[in-house]
């Protein structure tokens, strides 16, 4: 894909550039505003606004990482949609459909060679996950999704949150510690490679 030809395209109004852009990079986006608010029909709804913005607005890109750029969008529909909730109650650890039913790990995490066993175990490590993430508060939250699960470094999760790369530096490492501290409550479910060392933890 020759990111850049697209983009210059799709400033110049070219919608089958901007959808491919956004085809690349649209579970990136999802799974950010899925981390962030703990819910995938609000994610759908972040990562949607997102995409409309991000079309609205693509001329105003200079340059730099276009995925630190639309993350940016999508953090900000996120934070957006967390300011209207205000103090809304928790997600659930198990969360239920409208017809009451408890749903199961989120679809983008189904791994079809799974035995039942392993995907019992990676629903319940994903739910611990998802809860500690829940308890930290929302700029941690984004802070340490943009780094740890979209691999952005410091610089770009600073321009995506559109805070000093000093910012951005202690709220991963206090999130990454407080993360540490909450998941040594499902210690049981964590692989080896998963668990938070003190290095990590810096």
């Amino acid at each position: 894909m020759d990111e850049t030809a697209l983009i210059t395209s799709a400033q110049q109004g070219d919608l089958d550039a901007f959808n491919t852009l956004i085809l690349h990079y649209q579970n990136a986006v999802f799974n950010t505003a899925a981390r962030i608010l703990g819910d995938d029909d609000l994610a759908q709804d972040a990562a949607q606004d997102a995409f409309i913005s991000a079309f609205q607005n693509i001329k105003s890109f200079r340059g730099g990482s276009f995925k630190a750029w639309l993350l940016r969008t999508v953090t900000n529909a996120c934070l957006d949609e967390l300011r209207r909730q205000k103090r809304k109650p928790t997600t659930p650890l198990e969360p239920e459909t409208s017809d009451g039913e408890e749903i199961d790990s989120p679809k983008w995490l189904a791994d079809k060679g799974m035995t039942p066993a392993q995907k019992a175990e990676a629903d319940e490590l994903e739910h611990a996950i998802q809860h500690c993430l829940n308890e930290l508060p929302v700029e941690f939250r984004a802070a340490v999704v943009l780094a740890d699960v979209q691999g952005l470094d410091y610089a770009e999760a600073a321009a995506a949150s559109r805070v000093p790369i000093g910012t951005i530096k202690s709220r991963i490492a206090r999130a990454r510690l407080r993360l540490r501290e909450c998941l040594r409550s499902f210690e049981e479910l964590l692989p080896a490679s998963y668990r938070l060392d003190e290095e990590q933890a810096r």
